[in-house]
């Protein structure tokens, strides 16, 4: 079945009839299908992970009617009364803010935030959307960018299994004057026990997983259950080196002074391994170094700061850096960096999970996750591959146009980085790349 029609005569039939076939086999080589938006079935899904604590339900899950809020702060108190709910610490109302104040409009990005409520006018759901200009379409997009690894709406306790994929078409047919397409990346199929809704909706598998592993209150219990012996032996022998080169230091950098010192070292650390490795860096942008300054030092309402920061330090040098969000008993890592040079032997990011997943333990968090793409050093803690989806739903013809380009190109990026030999050589092309580029 075609992904879409085209009222065109002659020649343009033909040319779309080849392109759909094209998407066809490539989405099939990937285990996908290029359903239309109303015709796939019910995802049913097994949770990885056990329920947390959630707000109380409403005894009228009925969708009456959806607002459509274009500033964050008219959407403040439905968005905070939801966040005991279903949802991800990605998509908290203080990063998101943040976010949105610095990294966001910068990029032009303005909130698109869709709130549905029942008959008594409790919110049952936040949908927190941007909208943007990408040449010619405008395009709806989570909010976070980059910057969220998992993306996803936040909704009340009994909504999220109940909704029916006609309700959530409704709301999204109403988006029509706002946008010519709803892209939607890196969903995760299952949270808190829960299919997410939007897996309701066409969709296709992501480029990555997502990668995490549950918690145990003693550290060493979990330890041992993820290493044997001679893995254990190695790491107390990198930490002995380390060791030897200084005295090493674990904290958390809490005051301002300290966090900005530790974010411009981040930024060379990253940068310098991101132009080794030929990848440009997310991190690169003044507006991103402003969010992630402000994440990491602000209160807001009195609490903490949504972003905290680790390192690990040898005789006051920072070798290694992590930056995650907490909430709903989870940490999830969003940035890391190492120094590179003789430190980078002793695997200093290695040891710096070590005692950050201990802290965790201590502090009765439930999981620990590394966020999304495959990487060595994530196997230790987080051996659970959770899987991603995205979304391509169009809003008017030109937005088909768009979805359609995007949605082969999305499938040809998840066909190399699921096969290793491919992706490795995609690898090897950006290093390449770089050394060409320092010889000219």
């Amino acid at each position: 079945m075609a992904l879409f029609k085209v009222t065109h005569t002659g020649s343009a039939t033909t040319t779309t009839e080849y392109f759909q076939s094209f998407v066809d086999k490539l989405l099939s080589s990937c285990g996908e299908t290029a359903a239309p938006l109303t015709k796939l079935p019910p995802m049913n899904v097994l949770a990885l992970r056990p329920p947390i604590a959630e707000i109380p339900p409403v005894a009228d899950s009925r969708l009456v009617c959806t607002k459509i809020f274009e500033d964050l702060s008219g959407a403040e108190p439905h968005w905070r009364a939801l966040e005991g709910g279903l949802g991800t610490p990605y998509q908290r109302y203080d990063f998101l803010s943040v976010w949105q104040r610095h990294a966001g409009s910068a990029a032009g990005v303005t909130p698109c935030i869709v709130v549905g409520f029942n008959a008594a006018g409790c919110p049952l759901f936040v949908w927190p959307f941007g909208r943007r200009r990408l040449g010619p379409w405008r395009v709806i997009e989570f909010l976070g960018g980059k910057h969220a690894n998992f993306n996803m709406a936040l909704w009340r306790c009994g909504i999220a299994s109940h909704i029916k994929a006609a309700d959530l078409s409704a709301v999204l047919a109403s988006l029509a004057g706002y946008a010519d397409l709803v892209w939607l990346c890196n969903q995760p199929l299952t949270w808190d026990s829960t299919t997410n809704p939007f897996a309701l909706l066409a969709h296709q598998g992501a480029a990555n997983f997502g990668f995490s592993g549950a918690l145990n209150e003693d550290f060493e219990v979990l330890l041992r259950a993820r290493t044997n012996s001679a893995t254990r032996k190695k790491m107390r022998k990198k930490e002995r080196t380390l060791a030897e080169l200084g005295t090493v230091v674990f904290e958390q950098a809490e005051c301002p002074q300290r966090i900005r010192h530790v974010l411009d070292t981040f930024s060379k650390q990253k940068s310098a391994r991101m132009r080794t490795n030929g990848i440009s860096s997310a991190f690169a942008e003044l507006s991103v170094r402003r969010f992630i300054e402000a994440a990491a030092t602000e209160c807001p309402l009195g609490g903490a700061p949504p972003i905290e920061l680790y390192t690990l330090s040898v005789d006051g040098m920072v070798v290694a850096i992590m930056g995650g969000l907490v909430g709903g008993g989870r940490f999830c890592a969003m940035f890391n960096s190492i120094a590179i040079g003789h430190y980078a032997l002793q695997s200093p990011g290695e040891q710096l999970v070590l005692r950050l997943v201990r802290r965790c333990c201590e502090r009765g968090l439930a999981t620990f996750d590394l966020g999304i793409g495959e990487a060595r050093y994530k196997s230790l803690f987080c051996v659970d591959a959770e899987p991603l989806f995205d979304s391509f739903l169009p809003l008017t013809a030109k937005g088909r146009l768009l979805g359609f380009a995007l949605r082969v190109g999305a499938a040809a990026k998840r066909a190399v980085k699921q096969r290793r030999l491919l992706w490795a050589l995609v690898g090897r092309l950006r290093r390449w790349h770089v050394r060409l580029s320092e010889k000219t």
